[in-house]
């Protein structure tokens, strides 16, 4: 049974905090900076539970969910950031959201060693298989949902947005996120993912094409990346508008209705764009640059 770390870091680099001097043999170690992070009561907790794991703790949240599948369940219920914001180190998260990271450790490690959670691990999968995943899957409920959400909208402002002003604020916001969106799947199904579907395929054929009759992914994917950061800057409004998507009692069916639509909507974008940004992307660039 793979540990948390095994599943992160296969090869586990050998400085882990177990084999670095510890305060009472000379000062400081080069991972207290990270614990320094913590809020106080966390930090000896942390010291002492995560000595050997170091590696884990200081590898970003996108490295984890790359590498752990199943870590992006236990990211959603920790509100940790793991698509376009997962940049930060765990060890950091957990501290910006004020989030025991033993408590998060814990939960990897028992989502790690749970063999049913049927998550599949698209870095295993072929690039076309992935692309095709993401447009039957997360395509189809953008184009869905979006719709039945701004239909929902419309319903609500009018019911109730004499007294609750920020709805009509919501109501824009997803607006300008449906609208960004339409294009950008489309400009998705249309060019990039055939660009990199035919980028595998000559991989796999052992294909060489003149340099000059090559088309770069790499600006393509900078754009659609840049997308994915104003969605997530949306959401985060819509979010905090919303109270976290939290509708008061009085709220009518609609209303409730409305807000859990825009909570899922908001999980399956993150899934959406975690495959895109962490997986996808990365290697069709990891691919670009073998043929160089």
């Amino acid at each position: 049974m793979k540990t948390l770390i095994e599943h992160v870091h296969p090869k586990l680099e050998a400085h882990t905090l177990a084999s670095l001097p510890s305060e009472g043999e000379g000062g400081k170690n080069e991972h207290d900076e990270y614990f320094d992070l913590l809020p106080n009561v966390y930090q000896n907790g942390a010291r002492k539970r995560l000595g050997g794991n170091m590696t884990a703790v200081t590898q970003t949240v996108r490295e984890i969910a790359q590498k752990q599948p199943t870590s992006i369940r236990v990211f959603e219920e920790f509100g940790i950031e793991y698509c376009c914001g997962g940049g930060e180190r765990l060890i950091e998260a957990c501290a910006a959201k004020d989030v025991d990271v033993d408590a998060v450790i814990a939960a990897l490690e028992a989502a790690a060693r749970n063999e049913n959670a049927g998550v599949k691990d698209w870095t295993k999968e072929s690039l076309a298989n992935l692309t095709q995943h993401i447009v039957a899957t997360h395509h189809a409920y953008c184009k869905e949902e979006l719709p039945r959400l701004s239909g929902l909208a419309m319903k609500v402002v009018k019911v109730h947005g004499g007294t609750n002003p920020e709805l009509a604020l919501i109501r824009a916001r997803l607006a300008e996120l449906a609208e960004e969106l339409t294009d950008h799947l489309a400009e998705e199904e249309a060019v990039v993912f055939p660009m990199i579907v035919k980028l595998e395929a000559e991989k796999i054929s052992a294909a060489v094409r003149p340099a000059e009759s090559r088309v770069s992914v790499g600006n393509p994917l900078a754009l659609l990346i840049q997308e994915h950061d104003h969605a997530g800057v949306l959401l985060d409004e819509i979010r905090s508008l919303s109270g976290d998507f939290n509708a008061p009692e009085y709220g009518c069916t609609t209303y409730q209705a409305f807000f859990e639509g825009l909570k899922e909507f908001e999980r399956d974008l993150h899934r959406h764009v975690h495959l895109e940004n962490n997986i996808l992307f990365p290697r069709a660039m990891e691919l670009e640059a073998s043929r160089r």
